[in-house]
């Protein structure tokens, strides 16, 4: 991907480099359900930082842990509703609490290379599958030779394994074995959103990377997709094996412009 579109992504909400949280944190999905609940879905950028670092509402032991918990939230989440991204994300996270952990993902994976890293290794187990840490640990020294140590790996491969079992994709304590997750039409609706601000229309929405993370068929897909549009949350038109998908109202003027930019760029 040129360094051009990396930079119109950026302003939709998309991160890119080579660090995040998961070296340190998985998801924080516990943190996040607490943090959405305190704060209304219009809310500036500056209230989540107000009810993190001053009202400790994730009841953090000290201010160095709650100002640390809030840089992981933002790195991963974005928190701001001039982000298209996080702004989609608000609307979906209210519309079905069942949606949540694999909404959480799905915008995770858009903001934390090292999380992103890992998608195709996850999907790639079938169901009832064991996915052991030290097979993780092996991707992720062969991605990042000589970057991390060890214990390093040790780590990030357990908040990895940690953040894709809260989403649902694996299961087990200390065995972790590959499991489905629970998809409803928001999940869809979402992963349609983030196709779509890549620039892809039509068929490709359903084929693309994100929808990749549900499981089914793309008939499966279109099912969910067409209880989204009759829930309100998107506007999805098939005829003729033809797809037209549309999201009302979920970009600005200026946030279509750079999206059109992107239908050039990718």
């Amino acid at each position: 991907m040129s360094e051009r579109s990396q930079d119109l992504l950026t302003k939709l909400g998309f991160r890119f480099g080579t660090n995040g949280p998961h070296a340190a944190r998985t998801m924080m999905l516990d943190d996040l359900q607490v943090l959405l609940a305190a704060v209304p879905q219009e809310a500036p950028e500056s209230d989540y930082a107000y009810q993190v670092k001053e009202l400790n509402v994730l009841g953090k032991p000290t201010k160095k842990a709650r100002e640390l918990a809030y840089r992981h939230l933002v790195t991963l989440y974005g928190l701001d509703p001039q982000l298209p991204l996080f702004r989609m994300f608000r609307r979906l996270w209210a519309a079905d609490s069942q949606a949540q952990p694999v909404l959480a993902l799905t915008l995770a994976i858009a903001r934390d290379p090292l999380l992103a890293g890992t998608q195709d290794f996850i999907l790639s187990k079938h169901e009832g599958q064991h996915v052991s840490r030290e097979d993780l640990e092996v991707l992720l020294s062969q991605s990042h030779p000589d970057r991390f140590s060890p214990a390093s790996l040790k780590s990030f491969a357990q908040n990895v394994n940690g953040t894709w079992t809260f989403a649902g994709y694996l299961s087990g304590r200390n065995r972790k074995t590959r499991t489905q997750p629970v998809i409803t039409p928001a999940n869809v609706a979402m992963c349609l959103f983030m196709g779509h601000l890549q620039g892809m229309s039509g068929q490709r929405l359903f084929t693309s990377s994100w929808c990749s993370l549900l499981p089914g068929s793309e008939q499966d897909l279109e099912t969910l997709a067409n209880a989204a549009y009759h829930r309100g949350l998107i506007v999805f038109l098939n005829a003729g094996g033809v797809k037209e998908v549309r999201f009302p109202d979920g970009l600005t003027t200026a946030e279509e412009h750079i999206r059109q930019e992107l239908t050039h760029e990718l």
